[in-house]
């Protein structure tokens, strides 16, 4: 780029790194006499990559070890996820740091990654962390710190057996009926729209327009328009809508799931309350000495509402639209939990 007779010099000016490129040519400076000087960054791995790159030689081993690459996504990749999804990943990395920080990043292959995978105790932990790893590398091919191919690629995870719990009527009447007001209107919202506790608590009443229930999922960002009526039929979300709604001492622009004093139920809120109402379900059953059923209430957990909305609709397609899947391979394999109907022999 610079020719092959250029000599660079590497200097700081106001705590940037800059580079100042000399040839036989022009000496490094401009026609006023002043030195040519290319800024790098401030941070000096960072600078040897560039000045590397700008004299088309190899970039220094220390200036690409995969800590450096770490410390670039949380920086530049984390912020734009959510909030939940940011503290799993910073989780994960931290354990990924322990074993790759130091180690260069053309240096990593798929039998380092296995290897990793195999030594985690946390089985399940271990396959999300090397999900995004592979991210990490993909983005780190981006930003040109490595042409090698991502060595994640191909590698096999470990066997997950997916929650397989199914809120039946027996359990769901059972928490229901100890359930405050506004944690009925959750469960209620819930299972007839299929979204996620933390989309559920977001529902306000802005989000009506149209005849619709609009859901932007924060996992996702996909925007779902849940019809409240099939031609002049009115569904059951919107009876349940109407009545939250109707509720005397109501402010109108709400949030459809609030407490009396119209604040939004919070997760940590909607937490307790379920417990609670899961809690006393338990000792109901067992003065009644309905021993099986308790057992069976104490595995009921907020999130299989979710699961029992995709079992206890018929054609698994809806069901995999309302989730907002885009694969129907994800609903029937983790949350259609009722088993296939089929006819017997005879």
């Amino acid at each position: 780029m610079f020719g092959d007779g250029g000599v660079s010099v590497l200097n700081r000016w106001h705590d940037e790194i800059c580079i100042s490129f000399q040839s036989p040519l022009t000496s490094g400076r401009d026609e006023e006499g002043k030195r040519k000087e290319f800024p790098l960054g401030t941070d000096l791995n960072e600078a040897k990559r560039k000045w590397a790159q700008l004299e088309c030689k190899p970039i220094p081993t220390e200036a690409t070890p995969m800590r450096f690459v770490f410390d670039r996504y949380i920086k530049d990749i984390l912020p734009m996820k959510g909030v939940n999804t940011q503290r799993e990943n910073n989780g994960s990395i931290k354990q990924l740091r322990l074993a790759f920080a130091n180690a260069p990043i053309d240096a990593l292959t798929p039998q380092h990654i296995a290897s990793y995978r195999d030594a985690r105790t946390a089985k399940v932990r271990a396959n999300r962390e090397v999900t995004l790893l592979s991210h990490i590398f993909n983005m780190a091919r981006e930003w040109g710190y490595t042409t090698n191919e991502n060595p994640c690629r191909g590698i096999r995870k470990n066997k997950e057996k997916p929650r397989d719990f199914y809120a039946d009527k027996a359990v769901w009447d059972a928490v229901y009926r100890h359930a405050s007001v506004e944690l009925q209107d959750a469960m209620d919202l819930n299972y007839l729209t299929g979204q996620r506790p933390a989309d559920v608590l977001k529902m306000a009443d802005p989000d009506i327009s149209n005849n619709a229930l609009l859901v932007r999922q924060a996992k996702t960002g996909k925007l779902l328009r849940i019809m409240l009526y099939q031609g002049e039929i009115k569904s059951e979300l919107a009876s349940v809508i109407e009545r939250i709604q109707a509720r005397p001492g109501r402010k109108r622009g709400s949030y459809l799931v609030s407490l009396p004093d119209g604040q939004q139920l919070n997760k940590w809120n909607l937490r307790l309350r379920f417990d609670t109402a899961r809690k006393a379900a338990i000792e109901t059953c067992k003065k009644e000495e309905q021993h099986v059923l308790a057992e069976r209430i104490a595995l009921f957990q907020f999130r299989d509402i979710r699961a029992k909305s995709a079992s206890e609709i018929v054609d698994a397609a809806d069901a995999s639209a309302l989730l907002g899947h885009t694969e129907q391979d994800i609903t029937d394999r983790v949350y259609r939990r009722v088993g296939q109907s089929v006819k017997p022999t005879r």
